[in-house]
């Protein structure tokens, strides 16, 4: 494979742009193709079934792009259906990491926290792995419906996201949890809402720069890393582009990206 195709990365909507933030830190000399399925967000309140369908067709749509790894920026998507996609595609992929691991480090009670949405909840995910480690280990599982929707019509500050956040966060608070993963990659775009909640005593975990880790991790493993100098980056969506470029730009510097309105109808298998 090509050493210097691009990396495709993806959620259900805008979320994963924390990722690709991470991404563009740690291997600014690759190429990057982000899809968020704006049309379609959230995916976490959905059925596994229609959810994996839709991972699909985004995962045909980097077919086409003859990506060299795919970056599943969505916990959803990486808790029902990264470990059979990984067999079907002809590049490697990448879940979010669950930040299991360093949630447990931090954590001096062993009680952690997890924000999500109600799918990857269900999945339990994030409790399995905790649990891997310490199975007296308290994990507190919070569901978070209210929280991409009104991050996907950027609400990242105000009344309406700061009830919503103290309502998930103040009864784990109570509860006595010491560290709190952030359960989907739409919830760094709050980070500062949930830090104000919480208080400085509660570690607060975002995967996201361990998943870019992983990701760059192995394709040193197998050789893949690119030769140029500087890589671009292309953000492709589903629908409203002026949205998706206001809330990029809460995250990086938007001044070289490439926005492009993708028909995911037209790489469905």
């Amino acid at each position: 494979m090509n050493r210097n195709a691009p990396i495709g990365v993806f959620d259900s909507g805008i979320g994963g742009l924390t990722v690709v933030k991470e991404l563009m830190k740690f291997m600014p000399q690759e190429d990057l193709i982000y899809f968020g399925d704006t049309a379609r967000t959230p995916y976490g309140s959905r059925p596994p079934a229609e959810i994996i369908s839709f991972m699909h067709q985004i995962l045909s749509f980097f077919t086409a792009q003859e990506v060299k790894l795919a970056v599943v920026a969505c916990n959803t998507m990486t808790a029902l259906g990264l470990e059979m996609a990984k067999t079907q595609y002809p590049f490697s992929l990448v879940g979010v990491n669950t930040g299991a691991d360093l949630a447990y480090e931090v954590s001096k009670n062993k009680k952690i926290g997890v924000m999500a949405t109600q799918a990857t909840i269900t999945s339990e995910n994030h409790a399995r792995a905790i649990h891997k480690k310490d199975l007296d280990a308290f994990v507190y599982q919070q569901p978070c419906p209210k929280l991409v929707p009104l991050i996907e019509n950027k609400q990242v500050e105000g009344q309406d996201i700061e009830l919503a956040i103290a309502e998930y966060l103040l009864p784990m608070k109570q509860a006595g949890i010491d560290a709190v993963i952030l359960g989907c990659t739409h919830y760094p775009f709050v980070s500062s809402v949930i830090e104000k909640t919480i208080g400085n005593d509660i570690r607060i975990i975002d995967p996201a720069r361990e998943t870019a880790m992983e990701a760059k991790q192995l394709l040193e493993a197998q050789g893949q890393l690119s030769n140029r100098t500087q890589g671009k980056v292309r953000l492709c969506f589903s629908t409203d582009l002026e949205r998706a470029k206001k809330m990029a730009s809460f995250m990086f510097d938007i001044k070289e990206v490439e926005f492009e309105l993708v028909n995911l109808e037209e790489f469905t298998q």
